[in-house]
């Protein structure tokens, strides 16, 4: 029989799932649990395995498209032919538009089949849900909630028009060109304001090259656009002296090579980072904006931006209060190893409450880095250069470093991103300092 594979919930309040890359192709044979298809959410990118063995029968959604949560993703013929003849019609109605490879032929099996109670356990499991369950969010992409927000619009009142019920960009403009938008009261809109956010076209130019902008980096743009349109940036930069603890690094180098530990700077930033949080509570919090609610967490799970094959991605060293130096420098070389490797897990890039961003040699003079909504702040860290400073009315020669931190000035004010990276300074100036403070 052909058995119908609906995008499971593969997280919490995802409601879709944009398709990354197939794995498979109509008419491919498959295994149970053999990788099928990359699928990328709000939360990050996962790799869903076959449910069943069998024949690749449909895939109803290609490559870039978006996949609403419960809705047929593709359909496995597991070896029946009872129900062979009637899949050609089901599969134009529902995967019309679909990518298919060039060389596969047309689906001829019958969409039919129960829904699954969960697929096999798998290192992330993931449990599949009715796909007539009401969800209660309206689907739309990212950029049309966006313009809906600079518009005033709630998408709740206004009339769909895409596939699967989604309220597209043009029902947005169409719902203002009526008259109907219900303004926000801070964000009143004029027909100037409604064509200045209008979605801009590039005319062809000469000699270029067009790329979809879907999987990892359209959410990068959608989360970084967010969180400038949302928190109230400013930065404050720091000179940190470096000078003593690139001599406890040095120190601690072939000790840490004993235990198989590849020891750098990071972990010590991050001690120093979680000290402050300690002292500076507000920084380590996120707004409720449905309950207006200021939330204060009292676990420190630091979020370490590093550059992965595809775009930026934030990976999350869990509980980082409770660790020693050279296990934050394990659990951070792991984290990038996966980054690196495609093969980060959801929640190792989910939950952080604190991020730092560093590119390690290449970390520049000075950098502004943009808030991880909905953190409150984000520490930019910059290179290290033997520099001439002024020390007891002498020219010497340090090791120093710039710290930036940005801070969302609607929670925090400048008094404490300032002291909160005085704090910082002091600690990693003087390391004895840091290991006094240390849990």
């Amino acid at each position: 029989m052909a058995f119908e594979f609906h995008l499971p919930d593969i997280g919490e309040g995802v409601v879709e799932g944009e398709i990354v890359k197939w794995k498979v192709a109509v008419g491919d044979v498959v295994k149970l649990d053999q990788p099928i298809v990359e699928i990328m959410t709000d939360k990050a990118t996962v790799e869903i395995p076959s449910p069943r063995a069998g024949r690749i029968a449909a895939i109803n959604y290609g490559e870039g498209q978006i996949c609403p949560v419960g809705q047929v993703l593709l359909v496995i013929d597991d070896g029946s032919a009872a129900a062979a003849g009637h899949a050609a019609g089901h599969a134009a109605g529902h995967g019309q538009g679909a990518k298919q490879p060039e060389h596969s032929p047309a689906p001829q099996l019958q969409l039919a089949g129960n829904l699954p109670e969960s697929l096999p356990a798998t290192p992330q499991r993931i449990e599949v849900v009715d796909a007539s369950a009401s969800r209660g969010r309206v689907l739309a992409t990212p950029a049309t909630r966006r313009i809906a927000r600079q518009l005033g619009v709630e998408l709740a009142q206004v009339t769909p028009s895409g596939k699967h019920g989604r309220v597209t960009t043009a029902d947005v403009k169409l719902y203002v060109d009526a008259g109907s938008t219900r303004a926000m009261p801070t964000m009143p809109v004029s027909a100037t304001t409604a064509k200045l956010f209008a979605p801009l076209a590039i005319a062809a130019g000469g000699d270029e090259e067009r790329i979809p902008l879907r999987g990892v980096r359209k959410r990068i743009s959608d989360a970084m656009t967010r969180s400038t349109q949302t928190a109230a940036h400013f930065t404050y930069v720091e000179e940190i002296d470096m000078t003593e603890l690139v001599a406890v690094r040095e120190r601690a180098k072939s000790r840490a090579a004993d235990r198989g530990v590849k020891l750098n700077y990071l972990p010590f930033i991050v001690k120093a980072v979680v000290s402050g949080l300690k002292k500076w509570p507000m920084l380590n919090a996120s707004l409720d904006e449905a309950t207006q609610e200021i939330v204060r967490k009292k676990y420190y799970h630091i979020g370490i931006a590093a550059q992965g094959p595809h775009g930026l991605v934030v990976s999350v060293v869990r509980d980082a209060d409770k660790r020693s130096i050279f296990d934050l420098s394990r659990e951070i070389d792991r984290l990038g190893e996966g980054v690196r490797a495609s093969t980060a897990t959801r929640d190792e890039l989910a939950g952080s409450t604190f991020t730092i961003s560093s590119l390690g040699k290449l970390g520049g003079v000075l950098a502004t880095p943009i808030i991880n909504f909905p953190e409150v702040a984000i520490v930019g860290v910059h290179k290290i250069e033997e520099k001439p400073a002024v020390r007891a009315g002498q020219i010497v020669i340090r090791s120093l470093m710039n710290l930036s931190i940005s801070v969302d000035h609607r929670l925090a004010d400048g008094y404490d991103g300032a002291m909160f990276l005085q704090d910082v300074k002091t600690l990693l100036e003087d390391p004895t300092t840091m290991f006094m403070e240390m849990v």
